[in-house]
């Protein structure tokens, strides 16, 4: 083994000491095993990804981790590379192999291979320092919008329709609608951030001349904090004055602080209302349910469009997995992106950590990616949302059993085998979920409560005399849970 070689190796091997104990065992599986050193240039340590989503997923949650260990190992003027690696797929489209990406071959002369990413270097994580003063000429500003959380990777649904929408509408017109200030607001994992920095990017084409900037409100209060210490308040409110389309994520970081954090940004968002600039703020929690804000302050909030994303539906989910494997230029088989938009509900970014953690295993293992590897993903690395039975999940697997599309189970017919299959839904709907009656109902032909009742009672009657439904029963409830 040559000396550069046994220095990379050797320096990535520390890192990854140091990063195993602080994390657990799956996350470290996951995340960081499949990586591979590949050089050390100039205390610059670069290291190969399996896909794009590693690079995103590494950089949303363990940047700061990586940056300390770099330093560590190499010194202050130690920093980290990353190269992806993707192979596009051979094979035509229909076909069904599977490519994994190469985890552990050197991306050395592959036209697949992404340039090198720079953890330090990347403008998207800095934004520009603030601390301008009053009356100089308007500066050149960074956005701090990251390129792939656009429009064309946001896929619509019901449940985002209204929300992406308003954005659309506000990139052709910022400040020009009656959507100002859009205010969105969802749970966590929905795509507030992604549609955030999707309104950012598509104004930026559409008006290359408007300033726009993304900010984190814990950012924000941060930056006050220091503008405070050095006496430059009113330098920090100009700056933020002088954007055209100010973007505040996770407005509720500054709710329930001390009042002055708040009164700056009051005088900001006036300002900015004032002159016809647009503002887009993101939240956990609707206006009227948020807390810690001045009454002023959350009437303001108020004065625009208010939009919530909602938990998208399976054909959604569908969706999502299939534009990110599409973008990283993997393909998963079809039953096992159904399976995992069926069996993780709760948010998107649950979905895509399964779907990433799936990839891990299958790279670093050299596994075929099957359902029954993703069976044994979910049950490790998303073990609350394993368990959970949706109505979506319960009518897939009748519809298997019964060989008939999902879409059968709404159609106005009296074909014994239909009725038989929707009257199971309703049946194991009212057992494994905890939806009112109305609702089980909505999903199984827009039926009422009464019809639903009469189901599940028909269901019981049918599996104490019939041992063919017994039967088929039986083996349902084992499919479920799997």
């Amino acid at each position: 083994m040559n000396t550069v070689t046994k220095d990379y190796n050797a320096v990535w091997n520390n890192c990854l000491a140091i990063i195993k104990d602080n994390m657990d065992d799956t996350a470290y599986k996951t995340w960081f095993e499949p990586i591979v050193p590949v050089a050390l240039e100039n205390s610059t340590l670069v290291i190969q990804l399996p896909s794009h989503l590693f690079y995103e997923w590494l950089e949303e949650h363990y940047v700061n981790l990586l940056k300390k260990v770099i330093k560590r190992e190499l010194g202050v003027a130690g920093k980290l590379q990353y190269k992806v690696l993707m192979e596009k797929q051979a094979v035509p489209e229909q076909s069904k192999t599977i490519t994994l990406p190469s985890s552990y071959r050197p991306a050395v002369n592959n036209p697949a291979v992404k340039p090198p990413i720079d953890v330090y270097n990347t403008p998207n994580k800095v934004i520009p320092n603030p601390f301008v003063a009053p009356g100089l000429k308007k500066q050149k500003i960074n956005s701090n919008l990251i390129e792939s959380l656009n429009f064309d990777n946001y896929v619509e649904g019901d449940c985002n329709r209204l929300a992406r929408s308003a954005g659309w509408a506000i990139a052709k017109n910022p400040g020009g609608t009656a959507f100002n200030p859009l205010f969105i607001y969802s749970e966590v994992g929905l795509g507030k951030t992604h549609l955030a920095h999707a309104i950012g990017l598509q104004t930026k084409v559409n008006h290359p001349d408007k300033t726009v900037l993304y900010v984190n409100s814990d950012l924000f209060f941060q930056q006050y904090i220091e503008s405070v210490k050095n006496g430059n308040i009113q330098d920090f409110i100009f700056f933020y004055q002088s954007v055209d389309v100010l973007i505040i994520d996770d407005i509720q970081f500054i709710a329930g602080g001390k009042g002055k954090t708040q009164e700056a940004f009051f005088h900001i968002f006036n300002h900015l209302h004032q002159k016809g600039k647009q503002i887009v703020i993101t939240a956990d929690k609707s206006p009227v349910e948020i807390t810690g804000f001045e009454p002023r302050l959350l009437s303001r909030f108020k004065w625009g469009l208010t939009a919530d994303l909602q938990v998208p539906d399976l054909e959604t989910r569908i969706a999502i997995l299939r534009k990110k494997l599409e973008n990283n230029g993997i393909e998963f088989p079809d039953e096992v992106i159904d399976y995992l938009a069926l069996r993780i509900t709760s948010n998107t970014r649950e979905l895509e950590g399964a779907m990433i953690a799936i990839l891990a295993q299958a790279s670093l293992n050299r596994k075929a990616i099957t359902v029954d590897l993703a069976k044994e993903m979910i049950d490790k690395y998303v073990k609350s949302t394993a368990k959970e039975i949706s109505i979506e999940y319960i009518q897939k697997v009748i519809c298997d059993h019964f060989h008939i599309s999902i879409d059968m189970i709404n159609a106005k017919t009296r074909k014994r085998e239909i009725v038989q299959a929707r009257q199971l839904s309703m049946y194991f709907a009212k057992k494994y979920t905890k939806l009112p009656l109305s609702t089980i109902g909505a999903y199984c032909g827009n039926k009422d409560h009464a019809t639903v009742l009469h189901a599940c009672r028909t269901i019981n009657n049918l599996y104490e005399t019939d041992k063919k439904i017994k039967l088929a029963i039986d083996e349902i409830e084992k499919k479920m849970k799997l």
